[in-house]
């Protein structure tokens, strides 16, 4: 007699294993390799700013079968138990936890448009007014900054001067250059001489500061050219965010009891 009921018993063992044939990218030595694995590197990835393709899936499988491959052989030779490696997987715990901790702050405490539009508000009064469109030629001493004056009444060339004598590395080789600027960006010795400044006047005397000895140049005034609401308000976004994390984590440390 045939045992007719095999085939039924097969098909319904296959039943059984197809959901968990399902949950699982492939079986590696007899250990399952979970899909979530798979997904949760997809995710990873997508975070990072470079989503999986669909073309993508075959080496996402790969990786993380490659991956389980050599996790089986680390454990094999026991290399999970070293006190090297507990130590590793506690620090890498401990950053993936602080991690979520402060996006589900972030995701919980986000940045309302108004907070936005009031920093902005806040930007436009500090730096609104004139910019200024300046040169100057830097040197050590004061007997060099009047010398300097003295050969450009003269008629010497501003730019060739700065060129060959100014201690700025930055604008020197520029031939003083400062580019458009509010006063509010200099020391406060150098904005009070600059303000004074006809549009073409140089410094008749020169100006001292922290830096050393100035002759500065005014090449031009304009009304300050602030940029719009809309082409900044990602920047004000994370910096406000940023400013909000800072804050949490400074009422955590202030509320923690630390002996």
């Amino acid at each position: 007699m045939k045992p007719f009921f095999l085939p039924a018993l097969t098909a319904i063992l296959i039943g059984l294993a197809l959901p968990a044939l399902a949950q699982n990218v492939a079986i590696v030595n007899g250990k399952p390799v979970p899909k979530a694995r798979m997904d949760a590197l997809a995710s990873q990835l997508a975070k990072s700013g470079r989503p999986v393709s669909a073309e993508m899936q075959g080496q996402l499988k790969d990786e993380v079968i490659a991956r389980e491959i050599f996790m089986q052989e680390a454990q094999k030779r026991g290399l999970d138990a070293s006190d090297d490696f507990k130590a590793q997987l506690e620090l890498a715990r401990q950053t993936l936890l602080i991690r979520e901790l402060f996006a589900d702050y972030q995701k919980s405490n986000p940045v309302s448009d108004d907070e936005i539009k009031a920093e902005y508000d806040r930007f436009v009064a500090t730096n609104a007014g004139k910019e200024y469109r300046a040169r100057h030629i830097l040197v050590e001493k004061e007997d060099e900054a009047k010398a300097i004056i003295a050969s450009l009444k003269k008629g010497g060339k501003f730019e060739e001067i700065a060129k060959k004598q100014s201690k700025d590395p930055g604008s020197g080789a520029n031939g003083g250059e400062l580019d458009w600027a509010n006063a509010g960006s200099y020391v406060p010795e150098f904005s009070a001489a600059l303000a004074k400044l006809k549009k073409g006047q140089t410094t008749d005397t020169p100006v001292k500061t922290q830096f050393g000895w100035h002759v500065i140049k005014l090449e031009d005034v304009r009304d300050a050219q602030l940029p719009k609401l809309e082409e900044v308000k990602p920047q004000i976004a994370q910096q406000l965010q940023q400013q909000k994390l800072a804050k949490f984590q400074e009422e955590l440390r202030g509320k923690a009891k630390i002996e």
